[in-house]
C-alpha cells in the first residue's frame, strides 16, 4: 500500500512540475506578445511621426490644411495601432488564462 502512496505522490509531482512548465511557457508567450505589440506601437508611432514631418517639410510655405491632415494620420495611424495592441494583449492574457483553467492553476483573489 505504501508503493502505491509513494508512486501516486510521484505522479502527481510530475503532472505538477509539467503544469508548471505549461504555464511559465503560456506567460513567456503572452509576454513576448505584448512586447511585439508595444514594438510595433513604437514604431507605427514612429512611423508616422516620420511622415508627420515629412508632410511639414513638404509645405513649409505655412500650408495649415497639410499640417492638420498629417497629425490627423498620425492620430489615427497612433490609435489603430494601439488599438491592435490592446486586442493582442487581451489574446494572449486569454490564452494563459485559459490554460490555467484548464490546469486547474488559476489564481482567485
Amino acid at each position: 500500500m505504501s508503493q502505491q502512496q509513494f508512486n501516486a505522490g510521484q505522479n502527481r509531482g510530475q503532472a505538477q512540475e509539467k503544469a508548471e512548465q505549461w504555464t511559465e511557457s503560456a506567460k513567456q508567450t503572452a509576454q513576448s506578445a505584448c512586447d511585439k505589440t508595444a514594438d510595433l506601437t513604437q514604431s507605427a508611432r514612429d512611423k508616422a511621426a516620420d511622415l508627420t514631418q515629412s508632410a511639414r517639410d513638404k509645405t513649409a510655405d505655412g500650408s495649415h490644411s497639410a499640417n492638420k491632415s498629417a497629425q490627423h494620420n498620425q492620430e489615427q495611424a497612433a490609435g489603430l495601432f494601439g488599438q491592435t495592441g490592446e486586442s493582442v494583449k487581451n489574446m494572449a492574457q486569454g490564452a494563459l488564462d485559459g490554460v490555467k483553467n484548464s490546469l486547474g492553476m488559476n489564481e482567485k483573489k
